[in-house]
């Protein structure tokens, strides 16, 4: 019993010994799992985690490939970010990352032979552990001279083709040294392709994609601070959190964050020379982006000094002065031999006068001069000074050298003094570029709005003079008279302001001539009612037509929303909001004059069963994308950043090119928080069936609202149904109920309106209605930005995830504004009231 006794407490002794051994080891390897040394090395069945567990570092195969890649990845090795040996594969399964004994990390193959190393030179030699290696929580590789404690070498200074949050397109001025970016060689082969990008042009630094790396095949134009001068299509998705720096060693380099910590992106030059970016949040990938290339954003399209218009046929053009350099090449549409200036519009090239230089005898120099451009991409091989726009200008004139100038307030004085190359016209965005021109080309711009004026007798002058002055103080006094009676537009606001109007910068018109416009507000010239009150077609003395909204007297609030549109819309320009020519405030009148739209709002062709048929897919889709680069506008581009809350059919009018223009701007509200911020109000106004739910029931709103109410519009264009309309016969659903119902019954195609069902287009069709669904769903953390939207909508966005809980499935039974009043204040902690205001 003793020896067995004895026996056994030995036996579990070993055990526990065994057992703590087991555990320090395991507890040891835990501890430094992100670590390599000259023992720990990696091997074809092992991988090291960052502490974070977000990157890993080990061997993959691509797709349909057996080669093995020693790579870092993020949460999965389809997120590749980082590649060792991508010139030189391990053919075999017997791969290892390792610290070899010079010091270098290296990647071995199943003969030992190494494939790839750091290649570094350590100063201590024959000593164990020189080095280790440890894989941070922000993906990069970092070597370590164990001595000394510096960090020799990383991976984030030898990156493959792609770039994640604080890794750096860099160039140093003094050395040439780059970091730099190369693509893989085709989707499942990540050998170096042939597209490289790189940070160039140091003066005002901008990023060159190159092919073979000697052929420029693209270029962002300069960075400004906010966005690249050469690419406006780059939106705020792409561009968020992107900085330029400088390093006291001359290196100048451009990084990328995101200000979320839930939010991570990978950026990357892909095989065919995009530019990709893969967003995650929360650390799942929720939208992936590409760079839309067009055949005007390659390299030297157009050739020197000639212009490329994408909207245009043919895409390339010469300037005025120009010709092309070869006739029978540009007639055949190969456009890179470019224009040359006509001889008869050659440069005087005159340098300023000398005040003190008497060489001219007192004729007076015909100097050359400047014609504008508007939304140009900046041409390559800017030089640049810190000199301010008009010095800018006298530089350039004064320099027989330079052949155009732009100026931006970040970048600074920009001016060229060779060919102008790379030449691109926006349709938004760019720069004004300034065109050296000679005198006799201004002159004959100027001849043709010249009118002669004819010789009068001094007896017809003074007569005409005294005309003329009685003319003018009957003018003054009138003016003076209608001064008087003018009700001030005032009104008092909530808080107890004094909210007052400043209509200095707009113009103001006549009663009588809006009256006369508009056959006296004739009941035939009536476009349509609103809560606000009549709108009227009118015809002003020089045959412009126009639309005036005329606010109803018996509209207590509408008085606000009139001063609220006037503040806001008159400060916004831009080709989708409708256009604000002035207004009346005259006799207790208050009205506003917009440019007249010939096809009315898009509720009148949408809604009516035969006016539909003139909306076809394309039309249809213009109008989408149209609507969706307004509100993008409102919320970012703009001066002023405006929440218009009350987008809907009746709000879209249409020009007649039925081209989309948003209008009523009653209820915005210029916005002052960042882009995720909320604001609050107590009186919520729109209309039921576009309000989002934080809305409706709280009196929340941000930019999110209208990407609701956008979405909502979207599904009514591809439906051709109202949504506050909607009913089906077995459910009380609305229209973005019955939508998410027949998403979740894989038949979402049978929500299109059969007048635009077409196979050609089922799939623009189905992805847009997946976006209107992103758009409309519950949460609002869960909608994109309006910016993401353009970016789907014009496929840049190759990945859409799926949507969602959508808000409002069923619909609500409202049997008046009234009743929808109380119940919202009965539910609202926020005692929120709710003004319906109807369609025109």
């Amino acid at each position: 019993m003793g020896f067995l006794s004895h026996q056994t407490h030995t036996n579990s002794f070993l055990f526990i010994t065994t057992l703590f051994i087991f555990c320090s080891i395991h507890l040891c390897l835990s501890s430094v799992n992100d670590i390599i040394t000259s023992t720990m090395f990696i091997n074809e069945n092992h991988t090291i985690t960052s502490n974070n567990t977000n990157f890993k570092l080990g061997f993959f195969s691509p797709p349909n490939s057996t080669n093995r890649y020693a790579a870092i990845w993020y949460l999965s090795d389809s997120n590749i970010i980082w590649i060792a040996n991508r010139d030189q594969p391990v053919k075999n399964s017997s791969g290892v990352i390792k610290i070899h004994k010079d010091g270098n990390i290296v990647v071995m193959d199943g003969r030992k032979h190494i494939v790839w190393s750091t290649n570094l030179t350590f100063s201590t030699k024959n000593v164990t552990n020189i080095s280790s290696a440890q894989l941070q929580d922000n993906g990069n590789l970092v070597l370590t001279d164990d001595n000394t404690g510096e960090t020799v070498w990383d991976s984030f200074n030898h990156p493959a083709d792609a770039a994640v949050p604080t890794m750096k397109i860099a160039a140093n001025k003094f050395t040439g040294k780059k970091i730099e970016y190369v693509s893989w060689k085709s989707p499942t082969d990540p050998s170096s392709g042939d597209f490289t990008g790189s940070l160039e042009r140091l003066a005002a630094p901008e990023v060159f994609f190159w092919y073979k790396k000697t052929q420029p095949y693209w270029r962002t134009g300069p960075w400004n601070g906010r966005v690249f001068l050469g690419a406006p299509r780059m939106l705020t998705e792409y561009l968020y959190g992107w900085r330029l720096d400088h390093d006291p060693d001359g290196t100048d380099y451009l990084t990328y964050s995101f200000a979320n910590p839930a939010e991570f992106g990978i950026l990357s030059l892909t095989f065919d020379g995009k530019l990709r970016l893969a967003r995650f949040l929360n650390k799942k990938n929720y939208v992936t982006f590409e760079v839309f290339q067009n055949e005007c954003d390659f390299y030297g399209t157009c050739g020197p000094f000639g212009n490329c218009d994408p909207s245009s046929k043919p895409i390339c053009s010469c300037f005025e002065g120009f010709e092309p350099r070869n006739l029978e090449e540009w007639s055949k549409k190969n456009w890179t031999s470019g224009c040359v200036r006509k001889k008869e519009a050659q440069l005087q090239c005159v340098r300023l006068k000398n005040l003190n230089n008497n060489s001219n005898n007192g004729v007076e120099v015909q100097q050359d001069g400047f014609k504008v451009f508007n939304n140009m991409k900046v041409p390559d091989f800017a030089e640049r000074s810190d000199a301010n726009l008009d010095k800018c200008k006298t530089n350039c004139l004064a320099n027989c050298s330079c052949l155009a100038y732009a100026y931006d307030s970040y970048v600074g004085c920009m001016f060229w003094i060779r060919d102008l190359i790379d030449l691109q016209k926006f349709p938004y965005g760019g720069v004004d570029l300034f065109l050296r021109v000679p005198y006799s080309q201004l002159i004959a711009t100027s001849k043709g709005r010249r009118r002669n004026k004819p010789l009068m007798i001094p007896i017809v002058a003074g007569v005409i003079g005294i005309t003329a002055l009685a003319i003018c103080a009957y003018i003054m006094w009138q003016k003076w008279t209608a001064k008087q009676t003018r009700t001030p537009i005032l009104k008092k606001s909530n808080a107890g302001e004094q909210k007052q109007m400043k209509l200095d910068e707009l113009p103001l018109f006549e009663f009588e001539k809006l009256a006369t416009a508009t056959n006296n507000f004739h009941a035939e010239n009536m476009l349509g009612k609103g809560g606000f009150g009549p709108v009227y077609k009118g015809h002003l003395e020089d045959g412009q037509e126009i639309a005036v909204k005329r606010l109803s007297k018996a509209s207590g609030q509408g008085l606000e929303e009139f001063m609220n549109e006037v503040v806001v819309i008159s400060k916004l320009q831009h080709r989708n909001l409708v256009r604000l020519l002035g207004c009346c405030v005259e006799r207790d009148e208050q009205m506003l004059v917009y440019e007249f739209m010939p096809n009315k709002s898009l509720d009148a062709f949408l809604f009516d069963p035969r006016q539909r048929k003139v909306l076809d897919w394309k039309k249809r889709f213009n109008i989408i994308e149209g609507i969706a680069r307004g509100i993008l506008y409102l919320h970012r581009d703009s001066r002023l950043r405006i929440i218009h809350r009350d987008l809907k059919a009746s709000n879209i009018l249409l020009d007649d090119a039925m081209n989309p223009k948003i209008s009523d701007f009653g209820l915005a509200r210029i916005f002052r928080g960042g882009e995720d911020d909320e604001a609050n109000t107590k009186r919520v106004v729109g209309t039921y069936g576009y309000m989002p739910p934080e809305y409706a029931m709280e009196g929340l709103f941000s930019e999110k609202s209208d990407v609701y109410s956008f979405g909502v519009l979207l599904l009514e264009i591809v439906s051709g149904r109202r949504n506050t309309s909607f009913y089906n016969h077995q459910q009380s659903l609305s229209l973005v109920g019955y939508a998410w119902k027949l998403w979740n019954e894989n038949n979402i195609i049978s929500l299109t309106d059969p007048e635009i069902m077409d196979p050609c287009f089922e799939k623009s069709i189905l992805r847009c209605i997946h976006i209107g669904l992103l758009c409309v769903q519950e949460l609002t953390k869960e909608r994109p930005t309006i910016s993401t939207v353009v970016l789907m909508l014009i496929s840049e966005i190759t990945h859409l995830p799926p949507p969602g809980q959508v808000a409002f499935v069923h619909k609500q039974k409202l049997h008046s504004s009234e009743s929808s009043q109380k119940s919202h204040q009965s539910s609202s902690n926020n005692n929120v009231t709710l003004t319906e205001l109807e369609g025109r």
